[in-house]
């Protein structure tokens, strides 16, 4: 059983085809990662798995079912959490503002309010800030509320595009230790990342993606110690 599957997904940009037979599986529990270089793909793929983009050709099955024609609302709504690249807030919202947002399909307010408190819990940060407008926080605490906004729909996968664009390194590092501690306590989690190093120390598997497809596929061990990745995307 497989939470997310892709087959042979092509996706294009007008006539510019941005993907080339693209398939995955993420499993239940997995912490998995999409590496790259910058303009291989990656953001297409995840915004292919969201329904922001259509692909040509191919199936995009989650949990058992094919939501390739869904929108992306339906999929946020059946447990397909995103966060965006460049994370993406609503600027001229308040941090709590911007959570209710992230939970504008939950009709029930005492599942709303207890997730923005769950929300504090994983971010203090956030919880010091919930009066303060998203544009004048910092990448880092920006980064905090675009995860938080992601998990207020209870997501089963939750999707993380270059969750180290932009951050010092000592961000990028908390930002991890959060996402895996998500996927510990039972989000299965896909990221796209274009710092390897990073991605392959925390992520149970990863898929080198190359102009659009899909080179190689391994453990994140024996990815860090491929002589042709270090070479790539190692820098040693």
């Amino acid at each position: 059983m497989t939470v997310l599957k892709l087959e042979n997904i092509d996706t294009f940009y007008g006539q510019s085809q941005a993907l080339f037979h693209v398939s995955i599986d993420v499993r239940p529990g997995e912490f998995v990662t999409i590496l790259g270089a910058n303009g291989a793909g990656k953001s297409t793929i995840m915004k292919t798995i969201m329904g922001l983009v259509k692909p040509k050709t191919g199936r995009i099955i989650f949990n058992g079912t094919d939501i390739t024609g869904l929108p992306p609302w339906d999929r946020a709504g059946i447990g397909v959490g995103y966060v965006p690249e460049g994370r993406r807030v609503f600027p001229d919202l308040t941090v709590e503002e911007n959570l209710k947002m992230g939970a504008y399909r939950v009709t029930d307010n005492k599942v709303v309010t207890a997730n923005i408190e769950k929300s504090y819990d994983l971010f203090p940060r956030l919880k010091e800030r919930k009066n303060q407008l998203a544009k004048t926080m910092s990448g880092g605490e920006q980064q905090m509320l675009a995860i938080a906004r992601a998990l207020m729909l209870n997501p089963k996968l939750l999707l993380i595009d270059e969750i180290s664009m932009g951050l010092m390194p000592i961000l990028v590092n908390h930002s991890l230790s959060i996402v895996k501690r998500l996927n510990s306590e039972g989000i299965t989690v896909l990221m796209v990342e274009q710092n390897a190093n990073k991605a392959l120390k925390v992520a149970d598997r990863g898929y080198i993606l190359k102009t659009g497809k899909i080179t190689m596929e391994d453990t994140s061990e024996n990815l860090r110690n491929n002589a042709e990745v270090i070479k790539a995307y190692l820098g040693e």
